[in-house]
């Protein structure tokens, strides 16, 4: 059992930044892919990144390439999403997640309650 707590969320304007974090305790998630997904206000949850906990190989969603980036922190069994050049559109709740294999597109067993992102002027 991997328990994930997301943290970081907060009310930012459009052009701002913000770091996520989320933490893992419990059983291990080495060889799994940490990943974060999206969830605006009154729609699905989306896939916009992935960490590979094997090697490091990351992934983004075409959305967000280029403003946000993943790492990871092994000492603290912490995931992090710096999040910059922030959109209205990047308005929503945050969710990490792991259980699954690299890119974080299946079975992912364990999710975070998830952090909240407001980007508006």
């Amino acid at each position: 059992q991997v328990e994930l707590v997301e943290s970081g969320g907060g009310s930012v304007q459009p052009g701002g930044s913000l770091r996520l974090s989320c933490a893992a305790s419990g059983s291990s998630w080495n060889n799994y892919g940490v990943g974060w997904f999206h969830q605006a206000p009154g729609k699905e949850r989306r896939w916009i990144s992935c960490l590979s906990t094997s090697d490091g190989t990351t992934v983004y969603a075409d959305s967000v390439k280029g403003r946000f980036t993943i790492t990871r922190d092994n000492v603290n069994n912490t995931v992090y999403l710096q999040m910059n050049s922030l959109k209205p559109e990047d308005t929503g709740v945050y969710y990490c997640a792991t259980g699954g294999p690299y890119p974080c597109r299946i079975r992912l067993e364990y999710w975070g309650k998830g952090t909240l992102v407001t980007v508006s002027s």
